[in-house]
């Protein structure tokens, strides 16, 4: 925190997390000391990398007010993570009632018996990503992590256990389909089967009704020869 007549700043350094070709904000808290109107302003020594909102502003009496500050996407990282870029705030006793529309350049000009504080903080980058630390060797000095043939013959043994798994259920969906097929023949066969059966039966059923037919004629020939003997029979008698 740096504290000042005017204002309290924290934090001191503007730390921001440093990713290639990715935004970074940190943020600023600016907390009025005193009974009066504090105006501020916030200057870089690199305007054009970084964006600060506000970056003019009144706070309040006894209050406090956020500053975010944003750095733009960077295509290359500076050697180390270390950067020059600086920031200035300045503050300044204002008059009761001022808005940040009435704040002009001019307010913060140093004159005799005006207090103008200004207050440089520092960039720091910091990695995005922080490497996770390495585990130590257990007490008997063997190192927790596997060996790379360890880890070969292990992700061989998974491999086959996944190439097993993948197998069983192929072997039964082809033993399934089999099976399905088998049916549909017996199916088809029993079909063809049934449809013979029926063309057998129908023309049995009509060798049966032409027989029928056939006796019936003969038989009424027979009636009617009989008939017709009898006939002779009673004329010749008469």
């Amino acid at each position: 925190m740096i504290s000042g007549d005017l204002l309290n700043i924290q934090p001191s350094e503007l730390k921001f997390p440093f990713e290639l070709k990715k935004q970074s904000s940190c943020s600023m808290q600016l907390t009025n000391r005193t009974d009066k109107y504090v105006a501020f302003k916030v200057k870089t020594t690199n305007p054009k990398k970084y964006c600060v909102r506000p970056n003019t502003g009144v706070v309040l009496p006894g209050s406090s007010c956020n500053v975010m500050v944003t750095m733009q996407a960077q295509k290359d990282a500076p050697p180390d993570l270390q950067c020059k870029d600086k920031f200035l705030l300045q503050s300044v006793g204002a008059p009761d009632g001022t808005t940040t529309k009435d704040i002009v350049p001019e307010l913060f000009n140093k004159e005799e018996g005006k207090i103008v504080e200004e207050f440089k903080l520092r960039v720091v980058y910091i990695p995005a990503n922080p490497p996770s630390p390495v585990p130590e060797g257990s007490e008997e000095g063997s190192s927790p992590r596997a060996s790379p043939q360890a880890n070969g013959n292990q992700n061989i043994s998974s491999f086959d256990d996944v190439s097993r798994s993948l197998e069983a259920p192929k072997e039964k969906s082809s033993e399934a389909w089999s099976m399905i097929s088998k049916l549909t023949e017996e199916k088809t066969s029993a079909i063809q089967q049934n449809q013979k059966l029926r063309q057998e039966l129908e023309l049995v059923k009509k060798e049966i009704s032409k027989r029928r037919a056939g006796g019936f004629s003969l038989l009424f020939v027979l009636l009617v020869g009989i008939l017709g003997v009898l006939i002779g029979y009673l004329v010749k008698k008469t």
